[in-house]
């Protein structure tokens, strides 16, 4: 039988390696990859579908289908997760020490329908008592200047939304035009270590350990999406990309164990390992629906109540039915 030739497009994880590689095989396909940078990778689909196959910001995902845009699907393979307590930067002298505090500051983001943005906002909504409507949001790039959102959005009411397409977050944080800015990507002045700029947490982790043991949610950023075009042609792959996305994360996991030499170039990594399995359990990352409900039952709500979705969808309903029917997922 011949194969189905497909491109998939996703970043460089640990956990999708093998498949990357060919040592686990798509059944039934023909698998090429290609590598970038998840902003280019979700700039290019979003725009032209360039390859059948994508990694996929979840929120951008939501926004298109909420608006029926039915051109692709997803399967329930989730290869970039986070939480997002880390993700907030201010001046290191700001008086800033606490997401409550937010509340009534100018803060900075790259896009409105970032799925990152996305979490901390419902985070600061449901968790914290910040009411969005108190917050001056502006939006700029978050290292280039020229950043625009990529889905059509529309703001709750009493919400505003400043656009900066000539300056970056960095810059607007630094010259102390914004009191804090959100951002996946780190400023380049706190990776070279600035000390003019820092966390607002000053322990995230401790915060986001509490967050998932009260609620069962860990962020959920990225979704594998499929062209529409293509899985309606060939509904079977679904079911197939599932397993080997599934058998490549077992393998990666067997790395983390591997007695006989580290397989990263970090110490102590079994004993990080053995910390997140004591809280997450023996799958830190769980694919399918209902392993995950919780999560993206926050997210779809999170992504309505922002204006980031026209409707709130229901969870089912993002996912390719042979994804879901062939799994019991």
């Amino acid at each position: 039988m011949n194969e189905l030739e497909l491109t998939l497009a996703i970043h460089d994880y640990d956990h999708t390696r093998d498949l990357v590689t060919g040592k686990v095989p798509v059944q039934g396909v023909r698998l090429r990859t290609i590598e970038f940078t998840p902003p280019e990778i979700n700039g290019r689909f979003a725009r032209y579908r360039e390859w059948e196959v994508s990694e996929y910001g979840l929120g951008k995902y939501v926004a298109q289908r909420a608006a029926g845009d039915d051109t692709i699907t997803a399967i329930p393979v989730f290869p970039a997760r986070a939480f997002r307590q880390s993700c907030i930067y201010v001046g290191a002298d700001s008086d800033l020490h606490e997401l409550e505090e937010l509340a009534g500051r100018r803060v900075g983001i790259p896009e409105w329908a970032q799925t990152a943005v996305v979490w901390v906002r419902g985070l600061l909504v449901h968790h914290h008592g910040v009411d969005l409507a108190s917050i001056d949001w502006h939006q700029a790039g978050v290292r280039e200047p020229g950043r625009a959102e990529k889905v059509a959005i529309a703001l709750p009411a009493g919400v505003g939304l400043t656009p900066h397409p000539d300056r970056t977050l960095e810059d607007l944080l630094l010259t102390g035009e914004l009191d804090a800015i959100v951002t996946a990507q780190p400023p380049d002045a706190f990776v070279a270590g600035d000390p003019r700029i820092r966390r607002l947490l000053a322990d995230p982790r401790a915060s986001e350990e509490a967050y998932y043991r009260a609620t069962g949610i860990f962020p959920i950023m990225h979704a594998i999406a499929i062209r529409r075009d293509v899985y309606d042609a060939h509904p079977w792959i679904a079911a197939n990309l599932m397993t080997a996305f599934e058998e490549a994360k077992r393998r990666s996991y067997g790395r983390l164990f591997d007695g006989m030499a580290p397989r990263f170039p970090m110490p102590w990594i079994a004993d990080a390992a053995e910390r997140a399995w004591a809280i997450f359990g023996d799958d830190i990352y769980p694919y399918g629906i209902d392993a995950n409900r919780a999560t993206l039952e926050a997210l779809v709500q999170y992504a309505a109540e922002q204006g980031v979705a026209q409707r709130r969808l229901a969870v089912e309903d993002l996912f390719a039915p042979t994804s879901r029917e062939s799994l019991r997922l």
